[in-house]
């Protein structure tokens, strides 16, 4: 079972960014944090790496409702998205959630998870 939900595009970096924060806006994800990884690499390493960059994603009534049934599932929120080049187009990721919160004993859980996933799934596969 993968931990992740994957989709490779032909769009250019910069465009996939914008497309996927759109696509998850439509879904009810707001975007609460941007980590560019590789600017983040360079000035901590003196490194170079491709471009990369980590969304942390969120969808509030879910949260919410995830917070209710279980207090420190915060620990995994938000649910991280990455956009990164791969060869000659783009390649966009998402945390599959009912994977993550599988190693949490609450079964409340999994349907909050199944109902994220499906909506992270939506937005990944409609760029």
């Amino acid at each position: 079972m993968s931990y992740y939900i994957s989709k490779k595009t032909p769009l250019g970096f910069e465009e996939a960014i914008e497309k996927v924060t759109g696509a998850l806006k439509n879904e009810g994800f707001g975007i609460l944090t941007e980590i560019d990884v590789k600017e983040t690499l360079k000035k901590k390493l003196d490194v170079d790496f491709h471009s990369y960059i980590i969304l942390g994603a969120c969808n509030p009534p879910f949260a919410y409702q995830a917070l209710q049934v279980e207090d420190k599932v915060g620990i995994m929120l938000p649910c991280n998205v990455i956009v990164q080049e791969k060869g000659n187009g783009t390649e966009i990721s998402a945390v599959d959630p009912v994977v993550s919160m599988q190693t949490i004993d609450n079964p409340k859980l999994g349907k909050i998870a199944e109902e994220i996933g499906e909506r992270l799934h939506k937005a990944i596969y409609s760029l």
